[in-house]
Parts: structure tokens; sequence; C-alpha cells
């Protein structure tokens, strides 16, 4: 079993994720070297579009701004406090102004191999 993992907000580094236009960043939490099963981050999304087919098993919960998903033309609004499922392969836009989300993904090593 690994040990307990504590992140900091000061300590979080945020690296470029799409874009432009806009500005999306990301911040790694958990991966490979600390779970064998999930992983899990921050990301921060102003004024941009990034179209993706998730490969694993994604939950998002909103902490700050406007978030949106865009999934088969339905567009899915959402603040702080609003929490999202999304199953394996499901194909969307991630969009925001000012947001920022805490995300977990199932499973962690979903590009490996």
């Amino acid at each position: 079993m690994n040990e307990v993992s504590l992140f900091r907000a000061a300590d979080m580094t945020f690296e470029p994720y799409g874009g432009p236009p806009g500005v999306a960043r990301i911040a790694r939490l958990v991966g490979t070297e600390t779970s064998t099963s999930m992983g899990a981050g921050v990301a921060t999304f102003d004024a941009c579009s990034i179209e993706w087919t998730i490969l694993y098993d994604e939950l998002i919960v909103v902490l700050e701004g406007a978030f949106r998903l865009v999934i088969g033309g339905r567009t899915y609004d959402m603040g702080p406090g609003d929490v999202i499922w999304l199953p394996k392969n499901t194909p969307l836009r991630y969009e925001g102004d000012g947001a920022k989300v805490f995300y977990a993904l199932y499973p962690v090593n979903w590009n490996a191999g």
C-alpha cells in the first residue's frame, strides 16, 4: 500500500494543456507513481474549447468559475459545487471561463500499452 499524499494548493504546478485559443492548465496530482487504480488532479479552463474523447471513466467537480462540457450537441453548464460523471469513450469538448475543476479518473494507466 502507498503512503498518504497531501497536495497543498500553493505547491501545485500547473502545466499548459490545450489551446490556443484560450488557456487551459493542468496539475496532475495522482498518477501511476502514486496509485495503481485511479488518477486525479486539478485543471483550469479560460476562454478555451478542447476536443477530446476520454479513454477512462472521469468524475469532475467544479471548484470555481463557469465550466462547460459539450457532448453530442448538448451543453452541460456547471458552476461551483456541480459534479458530473462521464463514462469511458465519451467524445466531448471541455470549455470554461475562469473555471477550476477537480477531476478523478479510472484507470490511472489509461494510456499504457
